[in-house]
């Protein structure tokens, strides 16, 4: 292989990378690192409309799908397992998608940014296909505003 061959193969490559993280931080603009420590935080809405983000439950990075409309936090059976999580009581359940069996659990701990809560009440939702959904369970402990596309959400003291 040429000098040159290899002077153009790492250009490309570095296009390459270029492009990956330009296209992943407009995909996700919520990772934990940009968040910071802050009391308030402040998430941008995703293209598909939603809010997404990076979170820690008990101290392990997860992905949340912010849902004002959730009663609680869900969460996939891949991420309770991942979080080594033990139901408290099964109950039915009745979301969007019919009616279902869930699981009970507290949380030790969920963090976005620097806003957290302790002791949250969440479930385990078996046929849950994403990640995590963020409900009321947790935002209804905090100050959330939505504005121009971005959710603001405040650290309220208990």
């Amino acid at each position: 292989m040429s000098r040159n061959t290899i002077f153009v193969a790492i250009i490309w490559f570095a296009l390459a990378g270029l492009i990956f993280y330009l296209v992943d931080n407009i995909q996700h603009p919520n990772k934990i690192a940009r968040l910071g420590e802050n009391s308030t935080v402040v998430l941008k809405r995703g293209l598909d409309g939603h809010y997404r983000a990076e979170a820690l439950i008990n101290g392990e990075t997860v992905n949340v799908l912010v849902d004002t409309g959730a009663t609680g936090v869900a969460i996939s059976q891949r991420i309770a397992d991942k979080l080594n999580l033990s139901s408290i009581d099964a109950v039915r359940t009745n979301t969007a998608n019919g009616d279902s069996i869930g699981y009970m659990v507290r949380l030790k701990s969920l963090k976005i940014g620097g806003v957290n809560a302790h002791d949250v009440a969440a479930m385990i939702a078996p046929g849950l296909d994403g990640d995590v959904l963020l409900g009321m369970s947790f935002l209804s402990r905090m100050d959330v505003r939505l504005f121009n596309g971005e959710m603001t959400i405040k650290q309220v003291e208990e």
